[in-house]
């Protein structure tokens, strides 16, 4: 349907309540609303598609290129290193060596504690910081993600297996799981990556995030007291009342000489961290200070174990590179379930991080990092790593920042960490023979309490009371019930929230701004004022199935309540409807069958409806549908000021 073009002369908007004063208007022609380009239904189809799977549109260098050319940016697609290795100077490795080391000297202490937190050997968490980073640097496109193990992976890790599987009873069948897990978790990532289905992790929003990893960090820190305090039998259940009721239950395992040690070193962690995060030039410090702490603890527990026996170290590791575990892998059995299910929520939660990590430090060098490529990098490192003795990694927030601030230029940095913790492999490890597991607890302790974020929390308070709502149920759901279930709370409330926004949408009616062609919401602009003889609604959202019983509801209550304020007001009676449709980005079948049904309500109690503005996908379903045949030639206008004009005039010219 094409409205065509004529002038509406000398028009005037009377404001309410001021009919005799008019705003004079200069005059508006009414333009046409035109269909759409006609496609056929494969071309739609086509670009619906490339908006779903490729808004990025990833082959645009593709374009007018010859097949050598072609190869060349399919090869830099695919494997980054060899879009940024060709121009690699000995400037950029000088920076990448330091920043390397730097990192290094994080990363081992790190990858041993959070190898505790999922239970498993510590000589897992020096093999998850040597082959995971090696396969990420070819494939990585994030020039200062620092890849290993992080604290969430590892407990939630840690927790879904310990529920079913001891990890000292049945040691053997726990690291097979472990490993198997490793395995689903990289294969669903690098297959998000592969279908371009990263916007499946979007439902882990911010908020959800913000209150699970808070409650996490308590809990990770709550357990960690097990170490600090010298207690040698300690739940292995992950919700704070169990974890309480076992530090005090457990006084008499308390060993004062390890609380003192730990405290300590747990005071100076903190210290160095504070540090660092008020001078971020003396990042070193707080990097430095984890392995620093490992050295002095251990030098201290060697010279002092003859007079102090209540210290537990971690004991005899073996030297040597990672064992092939791919004869471990769990593919049958009664708890494929169990390895599976695992796989996914640490897969998600890895995926999560390592992607936000990325972008964070991309942004602040203004590079761009493909989300959908560092999916298929991530999965298949961790594919990788499961079958070579390693457990999920992924970029890791602390590593990854120190990475930045030491003047990291390119992934060379992780091939540098993973030389030195090739070294601690092959000659250090049986130096951490006498190393306490007090220091373990406290690096723990300070690497997760920078979860715990306070401001973050209190501006969702402040903006969104739904999201502080999901950060809370998430929050308290790690904490008293489960990690697992806590985060599955938070996922729903965030689902919830999306739904409804999708049956609940905005409506609202609008006026006009006196001297302008312009009209906004009454309650929101109080300059804004409601046209006689006119309601015009405006609707904010596509019209689906969920929401056009909704919809056609609360347009009829609109209309209600203006013709109730109508009457009490002694205004001009109600003759017109306008929706608004600008917002409407899309209708169904269901949308369409509300718009003609409430266009025959209105007609029944002599109200025009009229639609203003409909974008190309619904102006196009609206004219398949044959509905704008029944709307007439003064049913559907480009602008509301011209449907107002029109339709005014053409009331002054009947008799």
């Amino acid at each position: 349907m094409v409205l065509n073009s004529n002038k509406v002369e000398n028009f005037s908007i009377p404001a309410v309540g001021a009919s005799v004063n008019a705003v004079q208007m200069p005059p508006l022609e009414v333009h046409k609303v035109c269909l759409p380009p006609s496609k056929t239904t494969a071309q739609k189809l086509r670009h619906r598609l490339s908006e779903i799977f490729f808004p990025d549109n990833p082959l645009h260098r593709f374009k007018n290129q010859t097949w050598l050319r072609k190869l060349v940016f399919g090869l830099q697609y695919f494997f980054p290193i060899f879009d940024w290795a060709p121009n690699y100077s000995f400037e950029l490795l000088k920076s990448d060596v330091v920043s390397g080391v730097t990192i290094a000297s994080l990363a081992i202490p790190q990858g041993i504690s959070y190898a505790k937190l999922a239970n498993l050997d510590p000589r897992i968490g020096l093999y998850s910081s040597f082959v995971p980073p090696l396969i990420y640097s070819i494939l990585g496109s994030s020039r200062h993600l620092a890849v290993g193990p992080v604290s969430i992976a590892s407990l939630v890790m840690g927790t879904m297996l310990s529920e079913s599987v001891s990890s000292t009873t049945e040691h053997d069948l726990y690291l097979k799981l472990a490993f198997t897990a490793t395995f689903f978790a990289g294969l669903f990532q690098a297959s998000l990556g592969f279908l371009r289905l990263g916007f499946v992790i979007d439902f882990l929003s911010k908020a959800t995030l913000v209150g699970f990893m808070a409650g996490a960090a308590v809990i990770v820190s709550l357990q960690q007291l097990k170490g600090l305090l010298g207690i040698a039998h300690f739940t292995t259940r992950m919700q704070l009342i169990p974890v309480l009721s076992s530090v005090f239950h457990r006084i008499d395992e308390w060993s004062w000489q390890t609380i003192v040690m730990g405290v300590a070193f747990l005071v100076f962690l903190l210290t160095t961290r504070q540090i660092s995060m008020r001078k971020p030039k003396l990042f070193w410090i707080s990097a430095a200070a984890p392995l620093t702490s490992v050295i002095l603890s251990t030098l201290l527990v060697v010279c002092l174990k003859s007079k102090v026996h209540g210290i537990q170290t971690i004991g005899h590791l073996r030297r040597g590179l990672n064992p092939p575990s791919s004869n471990m892998l769990y593919f049958h059995g009664s708890h494929l379930a169990l390895a599976i299910k695992t796989g996914l929520v640490t897969g998600i939660l890895s995926l999560t991080e390592g992607i936000a990590v990325g972008r964070t430090f991309a942004s602040l060098r203004n590079y761009q990092v493909d989300g959908n490529k560092e999916m298929v990098a991530i999965g298949l490192m961790n594919m990788a790593g499961s079958c070579s003795s390693c457990y999920v990694t992924t970029g890791s927030f602390s590593r990854s920042a120190v990475n930045y601030n030491a003047g990291a230029q390119t992934v060379v940095s992780n091939v540098v960490m993973a030389a030195a913790v090739l070294v601690t492999l092959l000659f250090l490890t049986p130096l951490f023979h006498y190393t306490p597991n007090l220091i373990l607890s406290a690096i723990i302790i300070t690497a997760v309490i920078g979860l715990i974020d306070y401001q973050a929390a209190y501006k969702l308070w402040k903006v969104d009371k739904l999201d502080f709502l999901a950060c809370i149920c998430s929050f308290f759901g790690v904490l008293f019930i489960s990690v697992p279930i806590g985060l599955a709370i938070a996922v729903g409330v965030s689902v919830f929230k999306i739904l409804l926004h999708v049956t609940r949408p905005n409506t609202g009616v609008l006026g006009h701004i006196p001297g302008t062609q312009i009209y906004r919401n009454v309650t929101r602009y109080r300059d804004a004022m409601r046209v006689p003889s006119f309601l015009i609604i405006s609707i904010e959202a596509p019209i689906y199935f969920a929401n056009s019983t909704y919809l056609q509801e609360r347009i009829l209550r609109w209309i209600r309540e203006e013709e109730e304020w109508v009457a009490s007001n002694d205004r001009s009676n109600l003759k017109c409807v306008i929706l608004d449709m600008t917002a409407v980005t899309a209708i169904d079948t269901s949308g369409l069958d509300t718009i003609s049904e409430l266009r025959k309500i209105l007609e029944k109690r002599s109200l025009k409806l009229v639609l203003a503005n409909p974008v190309g996908s619904v102006m196009e379903k609206l004219h398949e549908s044959n509905i704008l045949e029944s709307f007439g030639l003064e049913g559907l206008y480009l602008t509301i000021g011209e449907a107002v004009a029109d339709i005014s005039s053409s009331w002054k010219a009947q008799p």
